[in-house]
């Protein structure tokens, strides 16, 4: 680590002097003091000299070093897979410069690939990981959370709910939906979301008409049903449909779940129109959400000026990272929506998420994913000594960055096969 030889000395000399005079005791205290100061050098010598990598499943980890032994944490998911080299030559154009200056770089790299696919997909999803893990070297840098580099927080504790992962299983029945209701209820969760959409529903006219029939249709009332008779009116339910049904479908069943008291519906059509949004929102009172499949402030845009959606859920692993989180954030405030980010990610990307959430007045609740619970991989490839939910809530990291870290050793075993790892 570099260090600051002008201070060093003066403190070595104010130390040898203090030890020979009569009050030695304060010579040690002093010394003491000084072991104990941060020797890096000015955060303005602060410089980046490589970006390294590693896969596992659906997330991209990246690692930012500098010349001063501080490096940053960020995340990627789903348009990730395959882009290596991406990474690298992204990291290729910021070497050398200061990593504090996290919307010029991102913005560095963005119009640099106007012609490269810097609108959406992959570009943006891998530029996601490289400026969260900016801000995470920021925050450790500057020795605070990320939430105080966003302009400081709205609220200590970040409210969560749990996605059950019903998906997992084969045709899930209404008994299985009740008893993954309750099973949440009981973990101290006060919001669920169930996934609706059936790709291999006996009941489909065929595999790729996404016109729901009306066996279809009753099942998934009946499905959300059960779950609310499960857990009573007080616990919110959101469902799932993935955009994969026709505006048909999307009237029909947002109209036949009204009565259930949704606290929303979720893209039951495809992201890319939002004026098929637009008369499904308007056409029930069941809430509609959209948005994890759109890309940076513009993919937001169009469907808040028309009023086409009632909830953004934008994915800051993938949208464009954790300062373009919080300006979709800002800009559907003008339109008084609220903002509840979708996370698939692990729980580096959950608190990354938790920091944008506490930053905003028109937060509204964050995606906890149940595989946290189940999966021993999801403990294994971070580091946090905190408690990581209590009763449907994240406390948000006070720690500088982000405050979890990424454990490269236990990671390792989880890497994709063929794949650099941190190389």
């Amino acid at each position: 680590m570099t260090t600051n030889n002008s201070r060093r000395s003066f403190i070595t000399k104010a130390a040898i002097a203090a030890a020979m005079s009569p009050l030695a005791t304060f010579g040690r205290g002093y010394e003491q003091a000084v072991d104990k100061t941060p020797k890096a050098s000015p955060p303005a010598n602060l410089k980046i000299t490589d970006i390294k990598c590693g896969f596992i499943r659906g997330s991209l980890f990246v690692k930012i070093y500098t010349n001063q032994d501080l490096w940053g944490c960020g995340e990627g998911v789903d348009a990730i897979p395959g882009t290596y080299h991406l990474v690298k030559n992204f990291g290729e154009r910021i070497k050398g410069k200061s990593p504090l200056n996290v919307h010029r770089l991102f913005e560095d790299i963005r119009k640099s690939g106007f012609f490269q696919g810097a609108q959406a997909g992959m570009y943006v999803a891998v530029l996601s990981a490289i400026e969260t893990a900016l801000w995470d070297l920021a925050g450790k840098a500057l020795q605070l959370p990320v939430y105080q580099l966003l302009g400081g927080k709205f609220r200590d504790k970040v409210r969560v709910y749990c996605d059950t992962a019903l998906y997992q299983q084969n045709l899930p029945t209404p008994a299985d939906f009740a008893e993954a209701a309750k099973k949440a209820k009981s973990m101290g969760f006060n919001a669920i979301k169930f996934d609706l959409d059936q790709a291999n529903d006996p009941n489909k006219y065929d595999r790729y008409n996404w016109t729901a029939s009306p066996a279809e249709l009753q099942r998934m009332y009946d499905q959300l049903s059960a779950a609310r008779e499960a857990v009573g009116p007080t616990i919110d339910i959101c469902a799932d449909m993935h955009g994969r049904y026709d505006a048909v479908t999307g009237h029909a069943i947002a109209k036949r779940l009204e009565s259930l008291n949704l606290m929303w519906l979720e893209e039951p059509v495809p992201a890319e129109n939002v004026e098929a949004y637009k008369l499904i929102s308007d056409s029930t009172s069941t809430p509609i959400c959209v948005g994890e499949n759109q890309y940076l402030a513009y993919g937001f845009r169009r469907m808040l000026e028309i009023g086409a959606v009632d909830i953004v859920m934008p994915d800051l692993q993938k949208c464009g990272g954790l300062g373009e989180g919080q300006r979709i954030a800002n800009l559907a405030n003008l339109y008084y929506v609220p903002f509840a980010p979708h996370m698939v990610a692990s729980f580096l990307g959950a608190m990354a998420s938790a920091h944008v959430c506490a930053s905003v007045p028109n937060f509204m609740i964050l995606e906890w994913q149940s595989y946290f619970h189940t999966q021993p991989m999801f403990k294994e490839i971070v580091t946090y000594d905190g408690e990581w939910v209590n009763n449907s809530f994240i406390t948000v990291s006070e720690k500088p960055g982000i405050g979890v870290e990424i454990n490269e050793a236990g990671m390792k075993k989880y890497a994709l096969p063929g794949m650099p790892f941190f190389e």
